[in-house]
């Protein structure tokens, strides 16, 4: 567990404090979401993924999420975890990296995508080029054969080819 995770568990300590001493008596549920919360922040969930989401609070906890949402805890829950410098677990972290490397390997396949496309875009005009070349290239020696031949044929003609 980082420093900056210790930090937010200690202000959701300060804040579950807070609220005993403002709201005496909490209910056995408040207490499970308290519990819930902490195991979620230690990264130790026991039937979640490990994401601080309401869902998995109330999964961790055992509760509906209508309970979740009555209780007083929850809005403590969410001042800490809506609070700057709050820092979730590890595995959050870990997911939002894991979300971001996804993201920029989907970019740099539609860039690679985009890149031979237009690779293969070109090729095909080079090929079309080279085709045109090699006919043109074709009837130019036709040409050159045709007057050769013709040059042949005439023999009294004022004009002597060079080799």
């Amino acid at each position: 567990m980082t420093d900056s995770t210790d930090e937010t568990l200690r202000a959701a300590r300060t804040a579950f404090a807070r609220l005993a001493r403002e709201n005496p008596g909490p209910t056995d549920i408040d207490r499970r979401i308290m519990r819930a919360f902490e195991q979620l922040m230690l990264g130790r969930p026991e039937i979640t993924d490990g994401r601080t989401s309401a869902v998995n609070i109330c999964a961790e906890a055992g509760v509906s999420r209508a309970s979740y949402y009555r209780s007083p805890v929850s809005a403590a829950i969410k001042e800490v975890l809506g609070a700057p410098q709050a820092k979730r677990p590890e595995a959050d972290e870990l997911r939002q990296e894991i979300a971001q490397l996804k993201k920029t390997m989907r970019e740099l396949h539609s860039d690679k995508a985009t890149e031979i496309r237009e690779l293969r875009s070109t090729l095909a005009a080079y090929a079309n080029q080279i085709q045109i070349l090699t006919l043109r290239n074709a009837e130019l020696e036709s040409d050159a054969r045709q007057l050769r031949q013709a040059l042949s044929e005439q023999h009294h003609s004022t004009v002597t080819p060079l080799r």
